[in-house]
């Protein structure tokens, strides 16, 4: 199984009235790496023909993140059924290691002219991997 990360460094605009990270950026974030996972592998024809749909999504907050703080994301999808996957995604302290954020968000893929669920095919499923 693939995992797919990065680091970033928490920043101003990153933080709420109580001066730690907002929730909603986490949310935010873990949108932005699952779109950065799929675009650094996906082919021209296959992201002409076929989109995600999020379905759900379950995130849980651990702990806190401050100003300044660097943090590691990383992403997964254990694995593809049918016509979707759920991909994990957690955020960690870079420095401690301890956890901040875990997610789990169930996606549906869709042909992008029908607008349908569309099987996912063994070449989507081989970028997971």
């Amino acid at each position: 199984m693939q995992i797919f990360k990065k680091t970033i460094t928490v920043s101003k605009k990153d933080l709420d009235d109580l001066n730690h990270v907002n929730n909603v950026r986490y949310v935010q974030w873990v949108q932005d790496i699952a779109k950065e996972h799929w675009l650094t592998y996906v082919s021209k024809e296959i992201l002409n023909t076929y989109s995600w749909f999020l379905v759900n999504h379950f995130i849980e907050y651990k702990s806190q993140a401050l100003l300044g703080d660097k943090l590691l994301i990383k992403t997964f999808v254990p694995k593809v059924e049918g016509v979707s996957t759920i991909r994990h995604v957690e955020i960690t302290n870079a420095k401690t290691e301890q956890l901040i954020v875990s997610s789990k968000a169930k996606w549906c893929l869709i042909d992008s002219q029908t607008q349908r669920p569309s099987r996912i095919t063994n070449e989507i499923a081989e970028l997971f991997k």
